[in-house]
Order: structure tokens, then sequence, then C-alpha cells
């Protein structure tokens, strides 16, 4: 009983300190695609202030200010624009937290979580909300700002260890780095949703959140029950926008979950963030940009989104350093929808430059009946050999070559040109490459360690 009295009250706390005690009122005056005109809010709104209309019925509208012109504001709603209308009173406010902490800028409200470890084992929106029927989301002290600086850069931690990620292709080929950042990289339909799910599973780590930014409503609970795992559910914490949610709302999903991530971080802890996808945020963000009357450049996305695009990723890796030498580690795994199977789009390459690594899933491989379908020869990473012994990295290598001249024997045998039995060495190889590939396959619920996944390595390559 006094527990939930304690609760109940905690919860008054939060609602009366976000409760709006000052507010400048402006006026809707039109709706143009996604854009709403607004004026009145004079100097008070700035790019990325949030904006609340009221007038549809007991409804009230929240946006955001995308840009202005003198006295004239355009923005875009965090929901949808059905029962905007010219006329509607437009709000920024300021709240009793933020005048008691003596801002200087009490309107400014861009948005913030307040993260605490009551979110662990939650499916949250991207504004803080529960979506699990779970209820109140218990609050932290501090306010995590959805577009906070990345640590600087000279006061970062060094990356980490090895870090296990329970899939023999990933753990060997492309070993990982605690707190590094890998792309991976895949048409629709390769099989990505269930290497994501092989990773989020496996991976050693202390959190993981997880970003579905315009997944398909019907497989969050799929991903969340089925692929993650109660066990592992119990250390996550999940934002959602699905593919119906409004632009703002899917970007924003990418920022919330970086935004738990960096909390986790700053706590010392090991965390694993997997977003997926980066190609749907910056979707939306392209969305965003042509409404607010931005130009198109490449293949229609505007200049703003990759701008965009850094300074989300550069916040995941490790924090800054303490004066013990201790660091908290956001490990990344980001992944990259291809357009038509070609990986040199102009995400696609943005990103790529970007990460630490890439992960490339073929569609010819999944089609061939090997899952996980990783591209050996197309994948890297690039901190691979810092965490991995030379014996072992020597070994990788020539695991790869193997499976180059198997891959050029196998088309002469298709062709004709070879027959097996005629040269012993290709006769050699052949078999060591159809053994690398029955090596690379795993199934979904099989966790491999990288001590083992070597040591099966070098049982068909020798040492």
């Amino acid at each position: 009983m006094r527990r939930d009295f304690l609760h109940s009250l905690r919860q008054l706390n939060d609602t009366l300190r976000e409760t709006p005690v000052a507010v400048v009122t402006g006026k809707v005056r039109g709706v143009s695609g996604l854009a709403i005109d607004i004026s009145g809010l004079s100097y008070h709104a700035a790019i990325g202030q949030r904006v609340h209309i009221h007038g549809a019925g007991d409804r009230t509208i929240a946006a955001e200010i995308l840009g202005f012109s003198e006295n004239s504001q355009k923005a875009m709603p965090l929901g949808h624009t059905e029962r905007i209308r010219a006329g509607m009173e437009a709000r920024i406010e300021a709240s009793a937290r933020a005048l008691a902490a003596g801002d200087p800028e009490p309107f400014a409200d861009r948005g913030g979580l307040f993260v605490s470890d009551g979110w662990l084992g939650r499916v949250i929106d991207p504004f803080g909300a529960p979506l699990d029927g779970k209820g109140y989301l218990p609050a932290g002290p501090r306010r995590r700002l959805l577009r906070a600086p990345p640590p600087p850069a000279t006061a970062r931690a060094r990356l980490g260890g090895r870090l296990d990620l329970g899939v023999r292709a990933l753990n060997t080929f492309t070993t990982a780095s605690l707190g590094q950042r890998l792309g991976l990289f895949a048409a629709s339909g390769v099989g990505k949703s269930t290497l994501l799910s092989m990773i989020a599973r496996h991976t050693e780590c202390d959190v993981t959140v997880l970003a579905l930014i315009g997944e398909r409503g019907r497989e969050v609970r799929e991903f969340i029950e089925e692929h993650l795992g109660a066990e592992k559910m119990a250390r996550s914490v999940v934002v959602v926008a699905t593919s119906d949610a409004p632009p703002l709302a899917r970007r924003e999903s990418a920022h919330a979950a970086m935004a738990i991530a960096e909390h986790f971080r700053d706590e010392g802890r090991s965390v694993l963030l997997v977003m997926d996808s980066v190609t749907r945020y910056c979707q939306s963000l392209r969305e965003i940009a042509l409404s607010s009357g931005e130009f198109p450049a490449a293949r229609g996305y505007p200049a703003s989104v990759f701008t965009e695009l850094p300074r989300l990723l550069e916040r995941a890796g490790p924090g800054a350093e303490t004066d013990a030498g201790e660091a908290g580690f956001i490990t990344g795994i980001f992944t990259v929808l291809v357009d038509g199977d070609d990986h040199d789009e102009p995400i696609a390459d943005a990103v790529r430059g970007i990460l630490d690594g890439h992960i490339v899933l073929d569609r010819r491989i999944a089609e061939s009946g090997r899952y996980p379908p990783v591209d050996v020869a197309r994948s890297l990473s690039r901190t691979m050999a810092q965490v991995t012994p030379p014996s072992e990295m020597a070994l990788a290598q020539r695991a790869r070559a193997i499976l180059a001249r198997h891959a050029e024997l196998t088309r002469l045998l298709e062709m004709g040109v070879y027959e097996p039995g005629r040269n012993s060495e290709l006769d050699r190889i052949l078999e060591q490459g159809r053994a690398i590939e029955g090596f690379l396959a795993q199934g979904r619920e099989e966790a491999v360690s990288i001590e083992d996944g070597f040591q099966a390595l070098a049982a068909i390559v020798g040492t």
C-alpha cells in the first residue's frame, strides 16, 4: 500500500513539474501538405521548438517548428493533420520545471526524456509514452535531451575489447569491438530481421535498446516475444514508431533510442543499440525537409539529410572517460535497406563512410538456403585487427581466400571447364569451401562464442 502511494506521489510530482505556467500564443493560418502555417509566435519560435495546437475538440496537437519568416512560422505535427483548421490557437509553453531551474530559454522546449532503470522491460513511443499497457513509466531525475552532442573526441574512451555477438560468421570474419558501430546492409526480404534477432538475443551486454523505425505493426510483438525473448526483454527498452506513424515520430524514435542508450552508457554500462532502420529514419528526414521547402538533391534526398546522419550516428560509441579511466559503451548495430540491391545508393554510401564496419547480406546466398546470408567477402570490421590475435587474423584471411577461390572454381564446374579429380589442390579448395559455407550457416536459437568459432574454422582450414 505504501509503495503504491509513493508511486502515485512521484507520478503527481512529475506531472506538476511539467505543467505549463507561462504561454505565448499564435494562430493557425493554414495547412499545406504536412506543413502548418502559424503566425503570432514572434521571437519565441525557434527551429525545433515544440508548439501545441488547441481547438480540435478535447485533443491537443503537438507540432514542431521547421522554419520561419518574419512573423510566419512553418510547423509539422507530431501526429496527423486531421481536424486542424485555420484560426486554431497555437501555444508555446514554459513548464514549472524550466522556470524553477532558471532556464535562460524557458520556452525552448525541444523535447526530452527522463530515463530511469524503471524503463527496462518496457515498450515506449518516441515521446516517452508507454505502449505496452503496463502503466506509468517512472521518471529519472535528469532530463535527457533528444539531440545531445556526442562526447568530445579527445575525451572519449577508446574502444573496448572484442565483443561476442553470438553469430559465427560475424565473430570470425567481422569481429566487433565493445563500443563499435556496425552497419547491416540488406535489401528487403533477405533475412535482416532474423540476423538482428540473433545479435540482440546473443550479444553480451548490460542493456539492450531497440529502435523499430517504420516497421510493420504486426512485426513489433513478433520481434519482442519470439525473437528477443522474455529474459532479454527484461533488460531492454524498445522504442517503436510503425510505418503509419507521422514522419516526425519516425525521426524522433531514432533520437529517443539514442538518448536512452546514452543514459545507461553514462552510468558506466555496456549498451547494445539496435536501430532498424537508418534508411527509414532518412526517409522521414526527407519528408520533413521537402515539406519545409528544401530542395531535393541525391535521389530526392535533400542535403540536410546527410548533415543529420553523422550527428545521430556519432553519438554512439564509447562514453567520456572518467578520471579512473573507466567509461560506458554504446555498441551500435544500424540497419540500412539498400534500394534494389544497390549498395552504392546515397544513404548506404553515406552510412558506410561514417560507421566502423559493415555487414552485407546477399540475396543470392539467401536463395541458396544458407542463413544468415552474410557475404563474407564484402563485409568488414575496421577494428578487427585491434582486438584479434595475429594467429586468428591469419586464419580469417586464409578462410576468405579459400572462399574466393571456391567461388571461382564453382563457376568453372558449372561451365564444365573443370572436372573434380584433375587437380588435388583445387579439389581440396572445393572441399574446404563447402565446409566453410556449412560453418557459416547457423540456426536462430544457436549461440556460438568467438573462441568456439575460431576453433571450428581452424579445424576446417588448418592452423
